[in-house]
């Protein structure tokens, strides 16, 4: 019985040391992120962000955005998300969270954006209609001289396409009564909104709505009556005659009206004024902004850091561009280099090599890239990088000179694994954007974040996309195509690459991209 008695007690004490033991070894902190999201009836691929931890999908008008469905959503491996919107349907007219759990919780929003056309436009209008959706009004103006109780629409929509009804249906083509403001139901998968229609007469037939200078081109925005031609007008500000804008240089959209002015001087003062026949609008005064060139482009800048890393400006002068040399290195030598092969026989220029570094199988492609920016660090063997350099002027074209080898791909990820076997390509692109401080590029698959054409911080865009073999340097010029002519940039983004998807570390060991003697055009 003491036997017994004894093993009690040993177990009992076991027991109690044991509960007295803490566990002090942290969990692994692992950033859980949703690594892939399509919606049914997207129109563009979702914008992911595992900085802010956020996702945006693009719903095309026929979707109900209360009713939303997925077809692909994927997370970090191991991370289990709540809800998993692979099951049911979610109201996206508000954000949802979703939250991923692996050791911690990481809660990340998703939203959805649809951009809906909505437009209502009446027969010798004045101007541009304002379509408010938040408000749901309408205001059209007319001339003074319209009979409000007889007025033609000629486009109506203001609901999603293919999807929504109007009552009463107002149908372009027929005439209507707007002496009063007209009140329409329109509903779209059984909701309803209720819009109201204002017509308003005004005095000034034309009127000079808006002017944007840049430094060699001026974007001018009118109004007039939708059965007259209207046109621009403009003088330097010293000068008292008037010089009309071509009418090739001027569109017009029933009666707004844009003009482009061309072949103007840099920081200089001018005035415009938009005209329709004899009428005359008011006149608006301008200056152009300056001009600037590309700090270093004609790539002559270089030093050799660590008797490893080239590097492309001077050692003791100002950084503009930057490469993946540092990543290049961890695994064996710089991929882009200085060269006396330039396009004018003097100077250097930037070549551009992929190739595969590391030792034996172990390793990885590194295509070679040069881009306004800089390498930030190493993230094992993928790499965080700032693109942009400060910018605030609006060029017309990037100008240069390239030469391309192209190779046989020979490297692909998963995501490119069709493109093997095929030539790869060249990318040379530039970009002016509204970010407020360099935007982080990451190429590691567990948080890739790489830049996005389309996404909204982009002012202006244009590529060139090269798959050949060249004998000698080839002049290029990539036209800049601006999605707002008023919205002046932040930033500056001139990237080059031998291997178009590098940054998925797909390309061709061997291909070549020679770049020199970049410069900006300001006029069209």
């Amino acid at each position: 019985m003491r036997k017994l008695e004894g093993y009690i007690l040993i177990v009992i004490g076991i027991l109690f040391l044991q509960g007295c033991i803490k566990n002090d070894l942290p969990y692994p902190i692992i950033q859980q992120n949703i690594t892939s999201l399509e919606a049914v009836g997207e129109i563009r691929g979702a914008t992911i962000d595992s900085t802010d931890f956020s996702a945006v999908v693009y719903l095309g008008e026929e979707v109900d955005i209360e009713n939303v469905k997925f077809s692909v959503f994927t997370v970090s491996e191991g991370g289990v998300a709540v809800p998993d919107l692979l099951e049911g349907v979610y109201d996206l007219s508000h954000p949802i969270v979703v939250n991923i759990d692996r050791y911690q919780n990481y809660q990340w929003v998703v939203k959805a954006e649809q951009p809906i056309e909505r437009y209502f436009t009446i027969e010798g209008q004045v101007g541009e209609s304002v379509v408010d959706y938040i408000g749901k009004r309408v205001i059209v103006n007319v001339p003074q001289t319209a009979d409000l109780s007889q007025l033609r629409i000629t486009s109506v929509k203001l609901g999603a396409a293919g999807v929504s009804t109007m009552t009463p249906d107002l149908m372009a083509g027929e005439e209507y009564d707007f002496s009063r403001p007209v009140r329409i139901n329109v509903s779209t998968f059984g909701r309803t909104d209720e819009w109201t229609i204002y017509v308003e007469r005004v005095e000034m037939l034309v009127n000079t709505d808006r002017v944007d200078a840049w430094s060699r081109v001026i974007w001018a925005y009118g109004s007039c009556p939708s059965d007259m031609s209207g046109g621009f007008q403009y003088r330097k500000a010293s000068d008292t005659e008037w010089i009309d804008v071509p009418t090739s240089d001027v569109t017009q959209t029933s009666g707004a009206v844009v003009g482009c002015i061309k072949h103007l001087s840099p920081l200089t003062e001018y005035v415009v004024r938009a005209v329709a026949a004899t009428n005359i609008g008011n006149e608006v005064k301008v200056t152009t902004d300056a001009t600037a060139d590309i700090p270093d482009g004609s790539f002559d800048q270089w030093w050799l850091k660590n008797n490893k890393i080239w590097c492309p400006w001077n050692e003791d002068g100002n950084q503009y561009w930057d490469t993946g040399n540092t990543g290049a290195a961890t695994l064996g030598q710089s991929n882009v280099v200085p060269t006396d092969h330039t396009s004018t026989g003097k100077g250097q220029a930037a070549e551009l090599n992929t190739k595969f570094v590391g030792i034996g199988p172990v390793g990885k492609l590194a295509a070679g890239s040069i881009y306004t920016g800089s390498f930030v660090k190493v993230d094992g063997t993928n790499g965080i990088l700032d693109f942009g350099r400060p910018w605030s002027l609006r060029p017309t074209r990037l100008r240069g000179y390239y030469q391309y080898k192209t190779a046989e791909i020979n490297y692909a990820s998963s995501e490119f694994a069709d493109l093997k076997g095929r030539p790869d390509s060249c990318h040379i692109y530039v970009a002016l954007t509204d970010w407020t401080a360099p935007f982080e590029i990451r190429t590691n698959p567990k948080n890739r974040q790489l830049f996005d054409k389309n996404a909204d911080y982009v002012i202006a865009y244009g590529e060139l996309i090269y798959s050949g073999t060249m004998d000698d340097y080839q002049p290029f010029e990539i036209e800049l195509k601006y999605r707002s002519t008023s919205k002046a940039p932040s930033y500056l983004l001139i990237t080059n690459a031998a291997s178009k998807y590098g940054d998925y570390f797909t390309g061709g060991a061997g291909a070549v991209l020679y770049v020199d003697e970049y410069s900006f055009d300001w006029d069209y």
